[in-house]
């Protein structure tokens, strides 16, 4: 059993837009802004001003005998291999998760674990027992996205997928919807007030986590 940490829990909130001034950017320093109030750590990895390049390697392909981790996969892995919560804010494009982000999680997260890994429930070198937590925008409802099957398939096929196959603890997904440009301030607010509510009961998720494990006897 592994003993808490001493240091502050800490979040990777992972941006995935090409807008600097977009309200998904408003929403990752909501969201780090909340985290840090609480006494913890965010660690913001914003792709675009980052210029991460999200095209996987052919020498980067997992289980390959060439296997090694580029400079720049190298360097992204030491910023976040010791979160205890990852945290993906994207806009939804036509139903799915921007190509950054998918090559985001080819490239780093996905970075030497493969297919045989994945179906031996290997344990993920830094992501098993974490938390993931989507944040995603989209300029429709989400009961439109519902009819169209979108947010159900984002749901299972990458929260849901993408947990149980890096053998985290637990996913959760929150959904901004009708965030258009010219949105009302008082609604844009309101949207982002979500953010923060939202990051300090993640905050709280993780202590009472990291408690359970101290404490198991308490827990049960």
């Amino acid at each position: 059993m592994n003993a808490p940490s001493a240091l502050p829990y800490k979040h990777a909130v992972i941006l995935a837009h090409p807008g600097k001034d977009s309200f998904n950017a408003s929403v990752a320093h909501a969201y780090c802004d909340a985290v840090t109030a609480k006494g913890q750590v965010a660690e913001l990895r914003d792709l675009y001003r980052l210029g991460f390049d999200p095209a996987l390697k052919e020498d980067e392909r997992p289980g390959g005998p060439d296997f090694k981790p580029r400079k720049d996969v190298a360097a992204e892995l030491n910023a976040i291999a010791d979160a205890d919560v990852f945290v993906f804010v994207y806009p939804i494009w036509f139903g799915m998760p921007p190509a950054m982000l998918v090559g985001y999680v080819d490239r780093v997260l996905g970075s030497g674990f493969g297919h045989r890994k994945v179906k031996a429930r290997s344990r993920h070198a830094f992501m098993s027992g974490k938390h993931l937590l989507s944040i995603t925008t989209s300029g429709t409802s989400i009961q439109w996205l519902d009819e169209q099957g979108a947010y159900l398939s984002l749901r299972d096929v990458f929260d849901g997928y993408l947990s149980h196959a890096f053998s985290m603890a637990s996913n959760e997904h929150l959904h901004l919807s009708n965030i258009v440009e010219g949105m009302e301030e008082r609604y844009a607010r309101e949207e982002l007030q979500l953010v923060a509510e939202t990051a300090n009961a993640t905050c709280g998720r993780v202590e009472r986590i990291h408690a359970a494990h101290a404490h198991p006897a308490h827990a049960a």
